[in-house]
């Protein structure tokens, strides 16, 4: 299989490429592609992976072979599936999809609220300039995009890739695993048996746990000890947890403790896009020209790195699980995609797809309560044929109203990157104008505008993607 990494600068490109040489992965992939636009950014990551690779030399026959390019067209020509994690206007983009919202006095945080739909405004046109190339050069082609917002540029693709496209996100099923551990309840390997879980991406609940025919959550959520065990146990007080009945993905903690959140973020020195435009600025030259050395250099970065991730959560001295430093998330669940669909085997992962339960989406709705051609992030069966949603029980209400609101905001996005013959500059800056004021983390049309002027000044292109020209 040729798989190729769109955003193949990234700084989480290594772990992928770990995961396809050792372990249950080694042997999928014969060639490995990375594209990016940034010319320093790849020879840094493909210094990274020629380290990695020397020091797996007695497993060399495993490793794929890897080539980077600049050329999207030589990038998709042959390939068999494509992973898409592009960042637009890079860290410095992201320092801005912060700031404008904290200096408003609202949550700044990389896919969540204001900030979130900044980066979509972004993101989404770049994802679609991709799947265009993709409809000419690899048709068939599979498209499983990290690319952030996941669930709104999920929605974006869906259009024009049809079912060939799924949104990957490591957040619910680390939340499940995690749980699972803490209730002592042992998932079988490749299934999600007895696993409820329904929401949006970064926007969650584990509602069901079950083993031995009976449900282990609400004992779980009943044993303070317990929570506080693992990180989303700890978000949250207990007697809450325990009223509410279920397990929140962790980017609840955002619209549930808005408030602590927002002093957290804003008692820190740098802001997380700050420090890791920092990091990346100092680090990307140090791997180009570290040789042997690149993979170890750039390992101990991904653990700080990931130390500080929703840091503004955790108590003072308080250090994330060693098992979430060491990674394997995200990646994980992509290759088992991949290993499902290439025929190695079905399996039941927590993916963002259309909330139809039926391939050619006149089945039920995964989530009671959604429109069935909404991207849902659902328990789904993966082979050959495809991706499937589990069919979920329906949300409680105040659960429900928060899906809708906030689905209702994300397809205001993709309405506001729409490239319909019959959408206006006029009508695509309105429905982004809407999206922001009808945010529960915003919330107001007087905020709304000053957010929407506040990015068109840090983000010309926005300008732009008002005139059609995007």
């Amino acid at each position: 299989m040729r798989l190729m990494i769109a955003g193949g600068g990234g700084f989480r490109v290594p772990l992928v490429y770990r995961a396809l040489c050792a372990g249950p992965f080694a042997g999928l992939v014969r060639e490995l592609v990375l594209y990016d636009v940034d010319p320093g950014r790849l020879a840094a990551i493909n210094a990274v992976l020629a380290s990695f690779a020397e020091q797996d030399a007695p497993r060399a026959a495993a490793l794929p072979a890897v080539r980077a390019t600049t050329s999207l067209a030589e990038a998709l020509r042959g390939t068999d599936l494509v992973f898409a994690a592009i960042r637009p206007g890079g860290t410095a983009g992201r320092i801005a999809d912060e700031r404008v919202a904290l200096d408003l006095g609202l949550l700044g945080q990389e896919t969540t609220g204001a900030s979130g739909i900044s980066y979509a405004l972004r993101s989404i046109p770049r994802m679609l300039d991709l799947a265009a190339h993709m409809r000419r050069y690899c048709p068939d082609a599979w498209l499983l995009n990290f690319t952030n917002p996941a669930g709104m540029v999920t929605e974006a693709l869906v259009p024009v890739l049809g079912r060939n496209v799924v949104g990957i996100c490591d957040s619910a099923s680390g939340l499940v695993h995690r749980a699972a551990l803490a209730a002592g309840v042992v998932l079988p390997e490749g299934t999600l048996d007895g696993v409820g879980y329904y929401g949006l991406n970064h926007l969650g609940w584990l509602y069901r746990l079950e083993s031995g025919g009976r449900d282990r959550l609400p004992g779980l959520l009943a044993d303070a000890g317990a929570l506080a065990g693992f990180e989303e146990g700890r978000l949250f007080p207990q007697p809450f947890l325990a009223d509410l009945g279920c397990l929140p993905n962790e980017y609840l903690y955002y619209y549930y403790e808005t408030e602590r959140a927002l002093a957290g973020i804003r008692s820190a020195a740098t802001t997380r896009g700050e420090s890791i435009d920092r990091q990346q600025s100092e680090l990307y030259p140090q791997l180009a020209a570290a040789g042997p050395e690149a993979y170890p250099l750039w390992d101990a970065a991904r653990r700080s790195r990931e130390e500080g991730y929703l840091a503004e959560a955790r108590a003072a001295g308080e250090r994330r699980d060693e098992t979430d430093l060491a990674g394997g998330g995200y990646e994980r669940v992509a290759l088992a995609v991949m290993r499902a669909l290439s025929g190695g085997g079905p399996a039941e992962l927590i993916l963002n797809t259309p909330n139809s339960t039926g391939q050619s989406g006149a089945g039920d709705p995964a989530i009671p309560g959604l429109p069935a051609d909404a991207v849902v992030e659902v328990p789904c069966q993966v082979t050959p044929d495809g991706v499937t949603p589990l069919r979920q029980e329906r949300p409680a209400l105040a659960q429900l109203a928060l899906l809708r609101q906030v689905k209702d905001v994300e397809r205001l996005v993709v309405t506001a990157t729409s490239r319909d013959a019959g959408s206006t500059g006029a009508g695509r800056r309105d429905a982004a104008l809407a999206a922001f004021a009808g945010h529960p983390l915003v919330g107001s049309g007087d905020l709304a505008g000053k957010l929407l002027a506040g990015y068109e000044d840090a983000f010309p292109e926005l300008q732009e993607l008002w005139r059609g020209r995007q």
